[in-house]
């Protein structure tokens, strides 16, 4: 499997993805909730927003890398920030 190229970076963003899919599972298993209207004018609920944020989290740090380059710790900045207005007002 050398075509993979897996490095532990790979690694930690996907168990990360998976610990995030577990966690937003068992919140909604354990405190269910309705869907809410935002900005968008769509009813969202907290996957909704969560697969939003991650979509948006990809597009953030493609355009970085195509802009400013590989500093990309700060574009971990902007992500958080950007996952924290959706959660809140999306």
């Amino acid at each position: 499997m050398d075509w993979m190229a897996w490095t532990w970076p790979t690694a930690i963003f996907f168990m990360v993805i998976a610990a995030l899919l577990l966690t937003f599972t068992f919140l909604a298993i354990r405190f269910p909730e309705t869907p809410r209207t935002g900005v968008l004018r769509i009813e969202t609920t907290r996957g909704d927003r969560l697969f939003i944020t991650l979509l948006g989290s990809a597009f953030i740090n493609l355009a970085w890398l195509g802009l400013v380059g590989a500093n990309q710790p700060y574009a971990l900045i902007v992500c958080l920030i950007y996952a924290a207005a959706v959660f809140r007002w999306v």
